[in-house]
Order: C-alpha cells, then structure tokens, then sequence
C-alpha cells in the first residue's frame, strides 16, 4: 500500500509540472479553442436548415372486439422533413414514439379503414410539431378492408423439405405450435379453403431439434390469424444397439421339425437416444418354403419392425439346418 501511495504521488506532481510548464499551458489553450470551436459549430448545425427521412412507427389503436382488419396495415411511415437541426434533434437519438391512430376516427360505412393523404398529414403535424415541414410521406395513403363477420377455423399444414445428417433421424412427426388458425374474409371465407399452409421450409444435415419461425402462405383477399408459426423439427442421434435372438421357423409343415445351426442370431441395428431402452420387437426366421433339394444353408430374415430402427444387420446371415419327420 505504501508503495502505491508513493507512486500515485509521484504520478500527480508529474501530471501538474507538466500543466504548468509553458508546453502544458499551450495545449491546454489549444483543446480550450476547440471546445469552443466545436461549440459554434455545434449551434450553427443546429439552426440551419436540413432535410431529413424519418420512420415514424405507425399502429392502429382502439380497434373494436368485433372487428377485424383483413389486409395489413403499414408498421411504420417514411416521413420526408424538413427543420432546423434542433427541432428534429430529439427524432436522432433514441427510439421513435410510436404514433397510435384511433379506427373509430376512420372507419367507413364501406368496411374500410382509411387515411388519405390530407388525414396522414394533420396527424403528423400534430406528431412532429408544427415547425417541421413535410415533403413527402410513404405510403401517402392507407386503405384496408375489414370485416365483421367471425373467423372459420382452418387446418394448418406444414410444407417443408427436412432432413437430417448422417447417423441422425427425425424421431417424430413434423408440427406447428398450433393445429389450426383463424381466418377472416370481407364477405367470409369459401367453403373450398379446407386448409392453410405454412411456406415452404427446407433444410438439411439437421443434427439437432430445430425451431423454425415461418408465415403462412397468404391467401388472396383473406387475413390469417396467427400469420406465423413456430415449427418444430425432432432430430435424434442413432445410437448402435444389439442383441441375440432365437432362430424361428416360418411355414413349417405338420410332422414335420427343424434345427437350425446356430440357433440364435446377433441382430445389430440403431435407435435414436431416447428409444435406447426399448425393447426392439425384431424376430428372425428362416422359411421353411424356401428350401430346395439342393438347399444346404437357409437365408434368416427379420420381421417388420417400426421406422425408428434402422440398418438391421443379422449375423450370421444364414444357418445349416437339419430336417426331422415327427410322424
């Protein structure tokens, strides 16, 4: 501790020599013109003129329960101005307020919801103040239908092109975080839409469960509620698995016995992780119809099993046999 005091001390009396040696003086002066140059310059910006694209976050407001908006409605407007720098300094930092616009103010008796030009304009003079000019704005003007009529529920498809990487294997089915969605029409919903689906999703090498957000294929005229859906892929690793089984014979006529040599078979196969535990229903068997005169070895097979099980291997892949008459 006494040797940081020691070296704090030095370094102060270091520092204040040099402020009060002539170099120290005139850099001090230099930095103490500019601030005070950076200031003027700073106050003339301000009061000079500018011309300025700004985006104003648009939304609107106070929708009624039993309406719905049919088409979308811009998120934010593109506001050409132009003001004294000061007056659009507050627009430069920070995040924009938003700008809420009442539908009651604008709804007409033609279900629309509309703002010309001219509306656009009052409400944004009243956002921006009234010294701030407006040249021009994107969209100039808001037009989209709504109805009053309730949602039909639909069934909700997912269209994707997925799969996984080697030694992986989606291990359930594909699904959205919701089985059917709401969807609304100016004059209803036809009764030959039975279904919506999602865009397409493709992807590959998957090797791990992945999440996709993804819009729903817009339909003409319509509006889909949710928009947007969370799908969800299960991938699992495949883990090698194996066991020893009994050698079984198929179509074996009455009066009739065979011994098979081995008698039981090493079956090998993969499984994703969580079916790790699982007792796989996998049964081999020679058929007995498959035997010729010149036959010494019979083919062993293996029962249908779930999809899950992959790359079944049975060794050995034959066996010897011997024919008894039990009558």
């Amino acid at each position: 501790m006494m040797d940081l005091g020691k070296q704090w001390d030095r370094f102060t009396r270091s520092v204040t020599d040099a402020i009060h040696s002539s170099q120290g003086r005139d850099v001090l002066l230099y930095l103490l013109f500019l601030c005070v140059a950076f200031a003027f310059w700073l106050a003339m910006s301000l009061d000079t003129e500018v011309q300025r694209e700004i985006e104003v976050p648009f939304e609107v407001d106070n929708v009624p329960d039993s309406i719905t908006l049919v088409g979308s409605v811009p998120s934010s407007l593109s506001v050409g101005v132009q003001a004294k720098g000061y007056q659009l300094l507050r627009y430069s930092w920070g995040n924009m307020p938003m700008m809420k616009i009442r539908m009651t103010d604008y709804i007409g008796p033609d279900h629309y919801f509309e703002m010309s030009r001219v509306k656009i304009d009052s409400r944004l003079r009243d956002y921006l103040g009234s010294g701030v000019l407006i040249n021009s704005v994107r969209p100039d003007s808001i037009k989209v239908p709504y109805t009053t009529m309730p949602g039909v529920k639909v069934k909700l498809m997912v269209d994707c092109d997925v799969h996984p990487a080697l030694q992986y294997i989606i291990s359930g089915p594909v699904k959205a975080n919701c089985d059917s969605v709401l969807v609304y029409g100016i004059n209803g919903v036809p009764r030959s839409l039975t279904h919506v689906e999602t865009m397409r999703i493709e992807s590959h090498d998957l090797t791990d469960t992945t999440r996709f957000e993804v819009r729903l294929r817009p339909q003409e005229g319509l509006r889909i509620i949710p928009d947007r859906v969370i799908v969800t892929v299960p991938v699992e690793p495949l883990i090698s698995k194996n066991f020893e089984t009994p050698v079984s014979i198929n179509n074996l006529p009455k009066g009739t016995d065979m011994i098979t040599f081995p008698s039981k078979a090493k079956v090998s196969y993969l499984v994703p992780m969580s079916a790790y535990n699982d007792e796989c229903p996998v049964r081999v068997f020679v058929d007995f119809d498959e035997l010729t005169p010149t036959s010494s070895r019979l083919k062993l097979h293996h029962s249908l099993v779930p999809e899950i099980y992959r790359d079944i291997v049975i060794s050995p892949d034959s066996v010897e046999f011997i024919i008894e008459r039990t009558q």
